[in-house]
Formats: structure tokens, C-alpha cells, sequence
């Protein structure tokens, strides 16, 4: 706790209503190199959502597809015989 309580206040409020739990190491590390890349904080708050939305879809793909980016098979593309087979 005493890490994300030496966070800055405009990195905390994003933390706050983040999507994914950020370890507060990680979200200052992008923090600061995304202060240092356009030296704004609009930009760098900017920076930290183009992160969390990336993070969040490639996550999707693995969890869909196993990692493949292709969809997971779902029950309604088996038959019958498909499935007593597998059985």
C-alpha cells in the first residue's frame, strides 16, 4: 500500500477506475516513460488507456483462442459424431 500511496494523484485516479489490477511498479514505470516520451499528462494518461485497451485484447485472443488469435471452438460446431469420438 505504502508503493500506491507514493504514486502521483493523477496516476492513483487512473489506478482507481483502471479495468485490469495494475501493480502500482508497473503502472509508474509506463507512467514515467510515457512523461518522458510527450511531457504532458493528458498524453501520458492517454498512453496508460492505449496500454490497459491492448492488454486487454491480446488477452481476449489468448483466452479465446488459446493463443492462437483464432476462436475458441464453441459446443454448436461439434456433431453428434464429433462428440462420441472425443468420448
Amino acid at each position: 500500500m505504502v508503493a500506491y500511496d507514493r504514486l502521483p494523484p493523477e496516476l492513483r485516479r487512473w489506478l482507481a477506475n483502471a479495468a485490469l489490477p495494475w501493480s502500482p511498479a508497473s503502472a509508474l514505470r509506463l507512467w514515467q516513460h510515457a512523461l518522458r516520451d510527450r511531457c504532458d499528462l493528458k498524453s501520458a494518461l492517454a498512453r496508460l488507456d492505449l496500454a490497459e485497451r491492448a492488454t486487454l485484447a491480446r488477452d481476449r485472443i489468448g483466452w479465446q483462442g488459446g493463443g492462437t488469435g483464432r476462436a475458441a471452438p464453441t459446443a454448436e460446431r461439434y456433431t453428434a459424431g464429433d462428440l462420441a469420438k472425443r468420448r
